[in-house]
């Protein structure tokens, strides 16, 4: 396995993945020894990028990259999600709030380009002070200053200029692009009047703008637009339309998310600290894999630590939280990520929890295992010893390895056993520990994932079941199946035609879905089962409904019928003695006397 001390000696700028080796079964367990029929890994190709350019630190399918650069507190992010039509960045106002830079793709009057926010730049030149992430996001600038077209410097009119935009103003003339300087929180005519200071930055082009208000956006970004080159298919990009496969990195706080990606990258892509809470915004990372010369595009999707509801105390956290909640909803494969020093904790199956509600596929990866695995050694040294000591057959290394990822991982799925279709693998993002496997697992679950089962087969299979285990009968009524077809795949669903829609219990839904498993596979997805009766060949024109009193209950199909056959045979013996003439008597009561 190539560790990341052996990744950094390469060149900085991504390359390529390539995956050597036929690809084996996942089985119940994913970690442990190799799970390829020959030896096999992953490598990193640096000649490979000559034949195939690899995806830059956006998307490479738009021309340009457009960055929205500034001092802290000037509205960036308000300008970003006006600019994206979307809100995507976290808007607040205490200063700092955005570390990482974020991307999206923009469309602005058919033109598409990368819209890029960064954090704010609170240090001057050769500055030691400031917080503990200052250094980290004036590097993130600096990262992101090096792919642009266009720079959209940010400043606030209600300050004027400050020390630190003429700082900003240097930086930017050194990094040698168009500036734009948006001269933002115009919101009244009193505040036009001070545009007029920002020529002291020296760039020619300034625009009085209110990101609050949408105003005065059009001309600066018309103007920036036109400067970025325009987009030229590739036939590669003609020939593969589909969309890239998000993935999202969910856990709870310092569980190591930020690590993971950066590791996967090969790049200080996001901000990582010990300091808990540190990523904020979902931010997006695509990814591009090459296995047996078939590029693969993911979209990484890296998340803030999700925490219990009564602990979240800030209003920047509980925005936080709610974009992890978003990029659940919106991604296809969650990769949920847990502490192997805490354990199964309680809001680690919170957030199984909301996995599965939201229908995506999973991969539970239990990180920070070079923590955990010296003392689980010791341990596991000791009883081998008292094995042998007892007369018992002493086990080798190799075979010590897999009985405790076996254990290990039997004793993670018994505890999130609603989601126990997961594979689970072992991690360690600091030493590159296991990160082959994971990317295996990735790539296993997302071709599951897209997988279509033949309608023959699925009925079949259901049949089969069904005729082993009957379902449970209600009201001497009992289920039948009359079709099933796969409708949907990310996730698979799956329509059954029933007689009776309410004889399918929960209980045995989760028994079909254990059948579909254990004859398609579809390791870890999660599979839904759509249940609708079979509709009436002929409906009714009236329907009416014939009670028996004001209090009783509403009559019965059958005691329907029968009235309608006594009607029935009423009206015949009417016809049948009016044609034989013969009359009807009708005897009156006798009337009583009066008493006098």
């Amino acid at each position: 396995m190539i560790g990341i001390k052996r990744m950094a000696k390469w060149a900085i700028s991504p390359a390529l993945l390539e995956f050597e080796g036929d690809f084996g079964p996942l089985g119940e367990i994913h970690p442990g020894p190799s799970l390829f029929r020959k030896p096999a890994g992953w490598r990193f190709r640096k000649n490979r990028r000559l034949a195939l350019p690899p995806r830059t630190q956006y998307n490479s399918a738009v021309p340009g990259v457009v960055a929205i650069v500034g001092r802290p507190n000037v509205g960036k992010s308000a300008l970003f999600n006006c600019i994206a039509r979307k809100r995507i960045a976290i808007v607040h106002d205490r200063p700092g709030v955005t570390r990482d830079r974020l991307s999206a793709e923009v469309e602005w009057h058919g033109h598409p380009f990368t819209l890029v926010d960064t954090g704010g730049i609170g240090l001057l030149k050769g500055e030691r002070g400031g917080d503990d992430f200052a250094r980290e996001i004036v590097t993130q600038v600096q990262v992101a200053l090096d792919d642009v077209g266009v720079i959209l410097f940010v400043v606030s009119v209600q300050e004027g200029v400050v020390p630190m935009d003429l700082e900003v103003a240097g930086m930017l003339r050194e990094a040698g692009r168009p500036v734009f300087v948006m001269v933002n929180k115009v919101d009244t005519a009193a505040h036009e009047r001070g545009v007029g200071e920002f020529a002291e930055l020296g760039f020619e082009h300034v625009f009085p703008v209110s990101a609050l208000h949408a105003r005065g956006i059009d001309i600066p970004i018309g103007q920036a637009v036109s400067r970025l080159p325009q987009h030229l298919v590739r036939p590669e990009e003609q020939a593969d339309g589909e969309s890239p496969l998000n993935i999202a990195i969910v856990g709870r706080p310092n569980v190591g998310k930020s690590s993971i990606i950066n590791a996967l990258t090969r790049s200080q892509r996001v901000i990582v600290t010990e300091i808990s809470g540190t990523t904020r915004d979902a931010i997006d990372v695509p990814f591009d894999v090459v296995t047996d010369g078939v590029r693969q595009s993911y979209n990484l999707i890296d998340t803030a630590g999700i925490r219990k509801r009564r602990r979240i105390k800030d209003a920047v956290e509980f925005f936080s939280v709610n974009s992890a909640d978003k990029a659940i909803e919106r991604c296809d494969l969650a990769v949920l990520v847990m502490d192997a020093a805490e354990g199964v904790t309680e809001q680690d199956k919170k957030i199984c929890d909301r996995i599965t509600e939201a229908g995506c596929a999973c991969v539970i990866v239990v990180n920070k295992w070079d923590l955990f695995q010296a003392g689980l050694e010791k341990a596991q040294k000791r009883e081998a010893k008292k094995t042998v000591a007892q007369g018992g057959r002493k086990l080798s290394r190799k075979k010590q390895e897999e009985l405790m990822y076996k254990e290990f991982g039997k004793w993670v799925k018994s505890n999130l056993f609603f989601i126990d279709y997961a594979p689970v693998i072992f991690t360690s993002a600091v030493e590159g520990f296991q990160l082959d496997r994971l990317l295996e697992a990735i790539r296993y679950v997302s071709s599951q994932l897209q997988k279509t089962t033949p309608t023959s087969l699925l009925n079949r299979s259901l049949q089969a079941a069904l005729e082993r285990n009957s379902a449970p009968s209600s009201k001497g009524h009992r289920l039948k199946l009359f079709y099933a077809t796969q409708v949907k795949s990310r996730p698979p669903t799956f329509l059954l035609f029933v007689n009776r829609k309410e004889l399918m219990s929960d209980n045995y839904s989760r028994y079909l879905i254990g059948v579909l498993r254990k004859s398609f596979g579809f390791e870890g997805c999660h599979i839904r089962l759509v249940v609708k009766p079979r509709p009436k060949s002929i409906e009714p024109i009236r329907r009416t409904v014939t009670k028996k009193s004001k209090t009783s209950k509403k009559v019965t199909k059958r005691e329907i019928q029968k009235l309608r056959d006594k009607t029935k045979r009423k009206k015949d013996a009417k016809k049948k003695a009016a044609r034989k003439g013969i009359g009807r008597t009708i005897k009156r009561p006798a009337k009583k006397a009066k008493k006098r």
